[in-house]
């Protein structure tokens, strides 16, 4: 019998390439410190604060509202940084989803686990990546911050999430993250968490020993 009853999934990042990766090395190329550059487009994403993105997330404001708040962030400390850009290059690096992570979605889901999407998005980006993959394959349910106001690594999200799944107990929930900081505050509540990589193989690997 496995010892977990729920996996919970991050979906950029794991399902797709990771958005962080793509801000970093764009910000190199354009000749920036990439942790500056990071910072004026996403903010110190280990907090929940009133940085734009982080009000985008929390469905405070839209993403053209974000946009040029975050542009006048970037110039004021001598940068250009355009979010649209950040999509932009995630398209051109071949965006799209990892096919190995949806098959494995689709194997823990059909294998009795119950599942959900726990993301930081946007409301105007839901269309879009509900459309990328089999969503209803994959998941029970999808906690998004912009529905619930509440973003990660901000604990209330993941409650939410165990409660939505039928009250599953932590200790008996998998997390899977790309993002460190999501991961430890998952762990802090008892929850095994499992951080994806831009070689996501590792990570997959680890997830189909967890669920033996």
């Amino acid at each position: 019998m496995a010892d977990f009853d729920a996996v919970m999934w991050d979906f950029g990042g794991v399902f797709s390439p990771s958005p962080f990766t793509t801000i970093t090395n764009l910000g190199r190329e354009k000749g920036y410190d990439p942790e500056r550059f990071f910072a004026a487009v996403f903010g110190p994403y280990d907090l929940d604060g009133d940085h734009p993105w982080h009000r985008l997330e929390r469905g405070e404001i839209d993403f053209m509202g974000a946009r040029e708040e975050i542009m006048s962030l970037a110039r004021a400390d001598g940068m250009e940084a355009d979010p649209i850009e950040l999509f932009t290059r995630m398209g051109e690096a071949g965006g799209g989803m990892r096919s190995e992570v949806v098959e494995l979605a689709t194997s823990v889901k059909s294998r009795g686990f119950q599942t959900a999407i726990v993301t930081n998005n946007a409301k105007e980006f839901r269309e879009n990546w509900t459309k990328s993959v089999p969503i209803d394959d994959i998941c029970h349910a999808i906690v998004d911050s912009s529905d619930l106001g509440i973003r990660k690594p901000d604990p209330r999200i993941f409650e939410h999430a165990l409660e939505t799944l039928g009250g599953i107990d932590p200790t008996r929930a998998i997390f899977v993250d790309d993002f460190e900081a999501n991961i430890a505050a998952a762990e802090a509540l008892g929850f095994k968490g499992v951080l994806m990589k831009d070689d996501y193989h590792p990570a997959l690997e680890e997830i189909e020993r967890l669920i033996r």
